[in-house]
Formats: C-alpha cells, sequence, structure tokens
C-alpha cells in the first residue's frame, strides 16, 4: 500500500475538522504551514513532524507527495498554482476559490504540472449521500425528478474573523454553505445545472454577510433541486435528524442560543483565536460519532423518495417503507482519503475534481448573480459525474 505524506498549509477550523481522517495509514502527516506559532507547536507535538510559517518553507524543506490547502478562501487559489508548480498532488478545502478564472488557473497548473487536484470535505462525500447515489444508479427506483435540500444553523453566528464576514473575500453563507448543498445536488441529480433562480438574505446589520439563500437548480435532465439554508440561529434543523450535529455526534438540545450567548460574552478576534487550532480553548470533537450531514434531504425519484441520514437510507417506495442501515465510519471524513489515495496512488479520475468543483461554484454565484438580478441564470461550465 502506497503512504502519502501530506503536508497542511492553514491549521485553522477545516484543518481541525479534517485532521480525524489523516489518521488513516494510507497517509502520513509529513509537515504543515501556519503563520500562528501556537497552533504550529501544537502540530509538532501531536504529529511528530515540522511546520512552517509559509507554504514556500514547507514546499522548500519537506519532501511531500500532497497538500492539503486549508488556509482562507482567497489564498486557494495562489497556493494551489504554488503546490501544482512544486510538482504535488493538492487537496483543497471548497469553495475551490472565488471566481471562475481563478479555478481555471488551478486546472490548467495541475494539468501542466501532471498532479491530481481534489476539492473538498464537503458534504457531498459524506456515506450516506454516496450510497443514495449508489441506490439510484441501481436503477431499481427509477429516475430522480426533484430534490429537497434544506438546513437551519448558527454559521453566521460563530466566531468570525473580518473577511469572513465579507461577499467580497467568500465570507457568507452563498459560498461557504451553499458549495455543500450545490455538490450534493449535483452529486445526486446528474451533475449538470441548466440555470439557477435564487434569492439571498442579508438581515442582521452588525453581521452584513450573506446568512441565508433559497434557490431553485433546473437540470439539463429534467430534474430539479430546492436547496434553503438559514445561518441565523434560531430554528436548528438538527431537530429533525434526532439532535445529530452536522459532525455525527449528538447534540444537547438545551444549548439552545450559545453561539449568540457567546458572542455577546467575549470578544470576537480573541473567541475565535481561542477556539482555533492551538487556542487555548481548542477542544476538537468527541464522542461516538455517526455519518456526517448536512440537514434534512429527500431525493424523489419516479419509484421511491430517498432520506439520507446519519445512521443510513430510509426509502419511502410504491412496495413499502424500509431503512438501508449504514455501519458507524470508522475514522470521520475516510471517504475523501478514498478519493485522494485513489487519485494519486491509481490514477482514478476524481469525482470531486477541480472542473467538478468549478461547475459547483459557477452554481454558488449563479445564486448570488439571480438573487441580485431577479432572474434566471444560465449556466455554462458545468460538467456531468466521472465514472
Amino acid at each position: 500500500m502506497r503512504k502519502i505524506n501530506l503536508g497542511a498549509v492553514g491549521l485553522g477550523r477545516a484543518f481541525s475538522l479534517m485532521a480525524p481522517a489523516f489518521a488513516d495509514p494510507r497517509v502520513s502527516l509529513a509537515g504543515a504551514a501556519d503563520p500562528r506559532p501556537e497552533a504550529r507547536r501544537l502540530f509538532e507535538r501531536e504529529h511528530g513532524a515540522p511546520a512552517f510559517a509559509s507554504l514556500e518553507e514547507l514546499l522548500g524543506h519537506q519532501p511531500l507527495d500532497a497538500v492539503y490547502i486549508a488556509t482562507p478562501h482567497r489564498l486557494h487559489a495562489g497556493q494551489a498554482c504554488l503546490a501544482a508548480a512544486h510538482g504535488k498532488h493538492v487537496l483543497v478545502e471548497k469553495p475551490m476559490a472565488l471566481s471562475l478564472d481563478e479555478c481555471r488557473s488551478m486546472i490548467e497548473a495541475a494539468r501542466k504540472a501532471g498532479v491530481q487536484l481534489v476539492v473538498g470535505h464537503s458534504h457531498s462525500f459524506d456515506a450516506p449521500i454516496l450510497e443514495t447515489k449508489k441506490l439510484i444508479d441501481s436503477g431499481q427506483y427509477g429516475a430522480v425528478r426533484m430534490i429537497t435540500a434544506l438546513y437551519f444553523t448558527d454559521f453566521l453566528y460563530r466566531p468570525r474573523r473580518p473577511e469572513e464576514l465579507d461577499a467580497a473575500l467568500g465570507g457568507g453563507a452563498v459560498l461557504n454553505q451553499g458549495a455543500h448543498q450545490v455538490d450534493i445536488a449535483r452529486l445526486l441529480g446528474g451533475g449538470r445545472v441548466k440555470s439557477v433562480r435564487a434569492q439571498v438574505g442579508a438581515w442582521d446589520r452588525e453581521r452584513p454577510a450573506e446568512g441565508a439563500y433559497c434557490a431553485l437548480l433546473e437540470f439539463e435532465n429534467g430534474a430539479f433541486a430546492s436547496l434553503v439554508y438559514s445561518g441565523y440561529a434560531h430554528f436548528d434543523a438538527d431537530e429533525l435528524s434526532d439532535w445529530v450535529s452536522e459532525l455525527g455526534l449528538r447534540k444537547d438540545p438545551e444549548r439552545y442560543g450559545a453561539a449568540r450567548k457567546a458572542l455577546r460574552e467575549a470578544d470576537e478576534a480573541q473567541l475565535k483565536d481561542q477556539r482555533s487550532y492551538g487556542g487555548p480553548g481548542f477542544a476538537p470533537g468527541s464522542g461516538k460519532r455517526l455519518h456526517e450531514h448536512f440537514g434534512p434531504l429527500i431525493v424523489s425519484c419516479e419509484k421511491a423518495d430517498l432520506r439520507p441520514l446519519p445512521t443510513g437510507i430510509a426509502i419511502y417506495a410504491d412496495d413499502g417503507k424500509r431503512f438501508h442501515p449504514l455501519a458507524p465510519p470508522a475514522l470521520p471524513r475516510a471517504e475523501v482519503i478514498d478519493e485522494l489515495h485513489a487519485a494519486i496512488a491509481h490514477g482514478r479520475p476524481a469525482l470531486h475534481s477541480g472542473e467538478w468543483a468549478m461547475a459547483t461554484l459557477e452554481a454558488c454565484l449563479a445564486i448570488r448573480r439571480s438573487a441580485h438580478e431577479g432572474k434566471d441564470i444560465p449556466l455554462e461550465n458545468q460538467t456531468g459525474l466521472r465514472t
């Protein structure tokens, strides 16, 4: 078995959520880069590998097969292109970039260097979503006709850096959370979105980023998807998933309002730093994990409605209701490692490729544009599923 020597760039929230997956024996964390000394010290202590202040230093000092980029969105394109130019495969967090031109530069850099470009984690990697796709592909339930997705969270009231509340720098719900929902809908709906019609909400003057959206996606194959998201910390849609959180952990429903309360009682910048990797308040999630999810989702096929859940897929078919169970995950987000390892070690085309992620970003940008212009937005850079 080939082991991938991986360097992590950006030791923030995204890295802390992906770190458990890097315990996979197919991956070795061989180095890291982050400007914060406390994050570098913790990484070196936990992983026994050196950490540097910049990607350039990491690339110049450590033998790596691949680089995982988990930095602020505005840095993704430049860092991915730099890693590719050094002959490194790239795993980059969503959203892939802030513009389609940046996406194209990343795709071209990977092509020119002959390296793999994989974009994730997004919740379309989740095992229940992938298993739902297998059920659809089996043909026993007929073609997908409609997808209904909704999620209500406290997204906007989690501690944020200023750029995370600035739409021009990739802040807000549309690019950050829409990347999950659009990716899921595209995976299950056939990939090629024909047009987008949407509205976007920004209702808190003190936190002016986009906090909500409602979008209708029409697919080239005639299917359509309705996507609803709110990050305003009122209704918690995990109530509809048996109080299992997005990360697959059990939640306490009595902690309603905790995100808003924390912001009222502490300086936001300090709260962000304290809870970041290496900060004094950093605490990775613990407890028995189920599969991750991104809110209630129903896939309406010709002969059944399919509902992915943290424990399996509920099937509401012509001939009765049944449940398709899934074993709990051995490691969270192992599906990302599956795809990355298959691409690097075996040359298997990645599903979540640069082209795929650019198509998802195009749909997210169309949500913004449709809301601004008040009309349907046709899409031109869509791609189907790789098989």
